[in-house]
């Protein structure tokens, strides 16, 4: 499945188990020698919601939350009539996300998504930052200057704002410099960012543990949150990445959630050994 082209090995797994985990989420991402995707999710039971994604990046490292997944796992488990509700609650991570899907010919076409409020403290993203906040705060990555704004949307992001299309840049390199920068404890996700106009964003994204990917949900709503604070756009912007478009909607204050809106779509199903 995928969403704006961020696309995942689904597996139903509430009422089985894969035994490594990790290993599975390597062979089955393997675009050569698996299924080819840019990680793997599973959808288990949950005691605190109606569902929990257990999200993987292609290198088997877990992931704490994938935006453009969230609404995938939402769409298989009504599809699948694993679950009779277009409103759902799905855990990641012990964090609970809710989801309102739209649905056509009794199939879910589209989702919204509370992905919950943003997190700017830098020390929680982790960011290594003299600030309270890494905001519009300088970086200098094979010796060039950028100005950085980290937001966690419960994983770590840091947005770039460029002055040209994100299309021109050199992402296979620069991106894992970035990623592997020492002010990131924990890594991070980077989008390359142009604003095109108060409600419109072109975006690229570098995400940890996968590479380039043509959409972030997650990435999309920090590049939202931060292009808000920094007052490039409006509160309701359409973020354009490379696989598509998604929606946010965000309204300035930090005790408040981003809101996602975008497609969920089922390539193909199958089995395979693990």
């Amino acid at each position: 499945m995928h969403g704006c082209g961020n696309d995942y090995v689904y597996i139903d797994c509430t009422e089985n188990e894969i035994k490594d985990e990790s290993a599975a989420a390597i062979k089955v991402s393997d675009r050569h020698f698996g299924i080819g995707g840019d990680g793997m999710i599973l959808i288990k039971k949950s005691d605190i919601a109606d569902f929990e994604m257990v999200m993987f990046n292609a290198d088997g490292s877990r992931g704490a939350m994938c935006g453009n997944g969230i609404r995938c796992v939402a769409k298989f488990v009504y599809d699948k009539g694993l679950c009779s509700k277009t409103s759902l609650a799905i855990e990641s991570m012990g964090a609970v996300k809710y989801i309102d899907l739209t649905v056509e010919n009794k199939k879910a076409v589209c989702a919204k998504v509370d992905m919950g409020k943003p997190n700017l403290k830098a020390r929680e993203i982790p960011v290594l930052s003299e600030n309270e906040k890494a905001i519009n705060e300088k970086i200098c990555v094979d010796g060039k200057e950028y100005k950085m704004t980290c937001v966690s949307m419960g994983n770590p992001h840091a947005v770039i704002f460029i002055d040209k299309s994100p299309r021109e840049i050199e992402i296979e390199k620069i991106g894992p410099k970035f990623e592997n920068n020492p002010v990131f404890p924990d890594r991070t996700n980077t989008e390359f960012v142009k604003v095109i106009d108060r409600k419109n964003l072109e975006m690229r994204v570098w995400e940890r543990g996968s590479g380039e990917t043509l959409a972030c949900g997650t990435g999309a709503c920090a590049t939202a949150v931060a292009a808000i604070i920094n007052g490039f756009c409006d509160n309701d912007v359409t973020v354009h990445l490379l696989g598509g478009d998604l929606r946010i909607s965000w309204s300035g204050n930090e005790n408040e959630s981003v809101f996602m809106t975008g497609p969920a779509v089922t390539v193909f199903e199958g089995e395979i050994e693990l």
